[in-house]
């Protein structure tokens, strides 16, 4: 285990590097925007082409990477992400920050295609799931601490712009001058959304509904806070409760889920996220104390449903299928994502900030509701693959990587010894 972390011991700083960064921008944008007074819609929309662009960065980074290689497209994109963070306080203008945010979305999807491919590459088959949880450590540590970073300076002003800036072009550092050897790239994953659904609707619907909901929230959930009419910081604290409490919960809930069955827990789980929806949608304007409350009671339950979703349609994906099944959730998830930020601003307009919540709330009531359907049209499978936790979606590599069948289907095969 030593000799491992020790090989990918430099793409583990850069990825931290690049996680904080990326966590507090995501955080920034939205502050910011609610600060220049951009309308609701405006911002909203503005997330929702962040997750297009990362959904065209995790189609089109393979190929760049099999042209020039990882490390020279690491620090192109890099370079453009550097770029765009410090154009958003030369130019704020609605229009411009929509396409700095598509260039950022697909920036970042190629970064962590790069560090999580490479990484997967390093780790030995029996090692693989310690090296990912460490990762994942690293995953949470890292975009908490961005949060927080929030308070170091000003939003208004120029500084924390420069801060992400700074964090982008440092984790080009680490990975640029690392010894380990460059992956083999994912170029080939071939789509059939049509046979995904019929495969596991239950699935499909899943994962639609967390980009419907996690996607609102990432992208509006600061200015809901703001809207509360309590202070930056109380931004910072909230998105960490919510990011620590989804994490902390993956382990348990993927050990109820390997035992009493995928659909039932994600029913479970659907029905308390509308719980927590409810939740803060009544009593958050109360209190910070009482929207924290809601914050852990949200982020206890809406975070797993991804990890559930995906690993009920493995349950019934021939070992073949793994790449294309993984890849069309991937799609499925960004086509949520970038609805999803779109129509909760309108729901808050009209009903106030914490009407965002009773969107997601509706979101999954009906994905619990259309779960027990599923229920009572097919029986479970005889044999589930093991859950694999996710604290969020985020590259298809790290999701086409880590699923214990395609492990198995990576072993190389033994040398045939020379007579």
């Amino acid at each position: 285990m030593r000799a491992v972390l020790s090989s990918v011991g430099a793409l583990l700083v850069s990825a931290a590097i690049l996680l904080a960064g990326g966590g507090l921008l995501s955080t920034l944008i939205a502050v910011r925007a609610e600060i220049e007074g951009f309308p609701l819609f405006a911002i909203g929309l503005i997330s929702s082409f962040y997750f297009a662009g990362f959904i065209v960065g995790c189609v089109y980074t393979p190929r760049l990477v099999k042209n020039v290689g990882h490390v020279r497209v690491f620090a192109a994109l890099s370079s453009l992400i550097g770029a765009c963070v410090l154009a958003h306080v030369l130019f704020i203008h609605v229009p411009v920050w929509i396409v700095l945010r598509f260039a950022t979305g697909f920036g970042f999807a190629g970064l962590y295609i790069l560090i999580e491919s490479w990484i997967n590459e390093q780790a030995p088959n029996e090692q693989r799931g310690q090296i990912l949880s460490i990762y994942r450590m690293v995953d949470l540590a890292a975009v908490t601490a961005g949060q927080f970073m929030l308070t170091l300076y000003d939003p208004s002003d120029f500084a924390l712009f420069s801060v992400v800036a700074i964090c982008v072009c440092l984790a080009i550092f680490p990975i640029s001058l690392s010894t380990s050897k460059a992956p083999i790239a994912v170029t080939n994953t071939s789509l059939n959304l049509k046979k995904l659904i019929r495969t596991s609707p239950l699935a499909v619907m899943g994962c639609f509904a967390v980009g419907l909901a996690n996607g609102s929230f990432w992208g509006m959930a600061p200015v809901f806070v703001q809207m509360l009419g309590h202070p930056i910081v109380m931004v910072s604290i909230f998105m960490s409760v919510v990011i620590a409490c989804g994490a902390v919960l993956q382990w348990p809930v993927g050990f109820l889920s390997d035992n009493f069955g995928r659909r039932e827990i994600l029913i479970a789980m659907s029905i308390g996220a509308c719980a927590g929806g409810v939740f803060l949608y009544l009593f958050a304007p109360l209190s910070a104390n009482v929207m924290l409350l809601g914050g852990v009671f949200y982020g206890v339950f809406a975070m797993q449903v991804y990890g559930l979703s995906a690993a009920h349609a493995n349950d019934r994906a021939e070992p073949d299928e793994f790449v294309a099944i993984s890849g069309g959730l991937l799609l499925i998830y960004g086509i949520g994502s970038v609805i999803g930020p779109s129509i909760a601003p309108i729901i808050m307009s009209a009903f106030g900030p914490s009407a965002m919540f009773a969107f997601t709330a509706c979101v999954h009531a009906l994905l619990a509701v259309y779960a027990v359907f599923r229920v009572t049209q097919r029986a479970a499978p005889d044999e589930s693959a093991d859950y694999v936790t996710m604290p969020r979606p985020r590259s298809m590599a790290l999701i086409l990587r880590t699923d214990p069948r395609n492990i198995i289907k990576r072993k190389r095969k033994p040398k045939t010894p020379k007579l």
